[in-house]
């Protein structure tokens, strides 16, 4: 079994976002980790969940030691996470090929596929990502330097991970209430304070906010400081990790309550702007969060079709059933638009951080849209697809309970919903960024020439100037009152952008393979969420074996009264 032969959507949106020479170089790594994660790290996965780390506080003469012992089943999906594949390098030095550093798409897609078979290491993964990104961009100096190199390295004896530590009891979402502190330590600092949700807490890197003198009360006044493991003299840091988390899923992972006294610590870019400095850390780590809910529905869909063609009921295979088709068919649809939605926010990161100020204001938004929309219906469809093996999906044995329990982490890391919901409205106030979207959007709309589009076009093009003026509305209304209607707003926003990308999609299948499958998943995506069209949803149920197993469709399967080439919008 492939992961990767299994996924209809993956190697056409490959050939759709990534250059020629990128898609050689991808190819041969991206097949091999598809078998390895089928074959390899999903049964290592599950002997991790059920083997959890542990905590050693003191060692057997009394001195403090905070040591946490993992099982080797974790220590070999480490090491394929950061050396066999880099995954945590690979947007910042060349790899499997690349001589440059690659496309960052390239390290979503790989992701993605790994993190079907594992969860919960993909936390510490992001974010050793994301804080060498950070101290590159923000940082200075020799141990600032060395450290962003150890952080990409793929040398076992070399390699650091990274962590970040925000969460105090009193300041998860309200950074400005951060309590902890720091006092001048020579040219560095001391860190003194309680860090309450700490994941991957014997990090190398840590990331971290406290409080400077003279600051003021607000955001402001809290600075961004890099804490490593150990001082500069090899000594271990001065801060405990109290307990780790006895958590509902991502149990493979540690996370902890952490008490720094007088911690060893170098600041990070400007002391006013520390927790800005952070954003950058915190919205790269929720792109990812993203992709890993999306690759959380691959895995649980591919798991309910297994069941669904083996399981005999009534004389005949269950997937014959048409309200089980009924069901699936649209779970399918999800897993595809929010795979598209994940391409489309990795290709302009890659713009944004080549210089495209307009690609900067709209990955701004793109990204907590996506993890807005993305991890809550993450815990949807894996809840409908454990459902599908039914009580046996309830049972531990099988995967499908490890899925649900690790979906549910999506919506609270990084911000939980409604504060994911704030910061599209924050966005929206600074940069207009839903008249940027619609703009992007409706041009990609408008250059598809796909005639058996049209209907879908049309439609889409009448809800983006609805959503428009109604993003408008939500601005000009009273504080209170777009607060209480920006959540909707983001996932209506969501949706409508999930449905132009997959239209888009459609068209460049059909342009470059001849293939209407995709259309046909536009159409169920379309009429399962945005119309609530039951007929069309229907319709595509005929063809329901191709659009799952990724075979070509013919023009036939497609074709509508209704079909013409839509008119651009005014």
């Amino acid at each position: 079994m492939n992961y990767v032969d299994l996924d209809p959507a993956l190697r056409p949106l490959i050939e759709s976002y990534l250059d020629p020479a990128d898609r050689q170089l991808l190819s041969p790594v991206l097949s091999a980790l598809g078998a390895d994660a089928a074959d390899r790290l999903a049964p290592l996965a599950d002997i991790a969940d059920k083997n959890p780390p542990t905590l050693s506080q003191f060692d057997r003469e009394g001195d403090r030691v905070d040591e946490i012992h993992y099982h080797h089943s974790y220590q070999q999906l480490v090491r394929a996470a950061y050396e066999e594949y880099g995954l945590s390098a690979l947007s910042h030095r060349g790899l499997h090929g690349w001589v440059d550093v690659p496309p960052h798409l390239v390290k979503y897609i790989l992701s993605y596929v790994f993190v079907q078979a594992e969860f919960g290491l993909a936390c510490p993964v992001s974010m050793t990502d994301a804080a060498a990104r950070t101290l590159r961009k923000f940082g200075e100096g020799e141990q600032i330097a060395e450290a962003i190199e150890r952080l990409i390295s793929t040398d076992p004896d070399r390699r650091f991970t990274g962590a970040m530590f925000m969460t105090e009891i009193q300041a998860g979402t309200d950074i400005s209430q951060t309590s902890t502190v720091a006092e001048r330590e020579g040219e560095n600092w001391a860190l003194s304070g309680r860090k309450w949700f700490a994941s991957n807490p014997d990090a190398d890197i840590i990331l971290t906010l406290a409080r400077f003198p003279g600051g003021d009360e607000s955001t402001r006044g809290v600075g961004l400081f890099m804490l490593p493991k150990l001082r500069p003299d090899g000594t271990k840091n001065s801060y405990v990790i109290d307990r780790l988390k006895d958590k509902l899923g991502t149990r493979s992972m540690p996370s902890g309550e952490v008490t720094l006294d007088g911690a060893y610590a170098v600041q990070v870019g400007q002391l006013e702007r520390g927790f800005r400095q952070m954003a950058e850390m915190v919205n790269t780590s929720r792109l990812s969060n993203a992709m890993r809910a999306t690759a959380l529905m691959r895995r649980s869909i591919n798991e309910a079709l297994a069941h669904a063609r083996q399981r005999v009921v009534f004389g005949k295979p269950l997937i014959e059933a048409p309200l089980m088709r009924r069901t699936l068919l649209p779970l399918q649809a999800e897993a595809e638009a929010a795979l598209g939605l994940v391409f489309c926010a990795g290709d302009m990161l890659q713009s944004a951080d080549g210089g495209d100020a307009d690609a900067a204001a709209q990955i701004r938004v793109l990204t907590p849209l996506a993890k807005h929309y993305i991890c809550k219906r993450a815990r949807f469809v894996t809840g409908e697809a454990l459902e599908v093996r039914g009580g046996r999906g309830y049972i531990e044995e099988w995967p499908d309970a490890r899925l649900v329990r690790d979906s549910h982490l999506g919506s609270i890391w990084e911000g939980s919903t409604n504060v994911i919901a704030l910061d599209v409205l924050r966005c929206m106030r600074r940069q207009n960024t839903h008249r940027l979207l619609a703009q992007t959007m409706t041009a990609k709309l408008n250059t598809v020439t796909l005639a058996e589009a049209g209907p879908e076009i049309r439609e889409l093009l009448t809800r983006w100037t609805a959503i428009v003026d109604r993003g408008d509305a939500i601005l000009s209304a009273e504080a209170d009152a777009a607060e209480a209607l920006i959540g909707y707003y983001a996932d209506d926003l969501a949706q409508l952008i999930m449905a132009s990308l997959l239209l888009e999609q459609a068209d460049s299948e059909v342009t470059r393979d001849g293939n209407f499958r995709k259309l046909l998943v536009a159409r169920a995506f379309i009429g399962s969420t945005l119309t609530g069209d039951e007929a069309v949803v229907v319709d595509t149920l005929a063809h329901f074996e191709d659009i799952v197993d990724g075979a070509s469709m013919i023009r036939d399967a497609v074709s509508t009264d209704a079909a013409s080439t839509p008119a651009p919008v005014a």
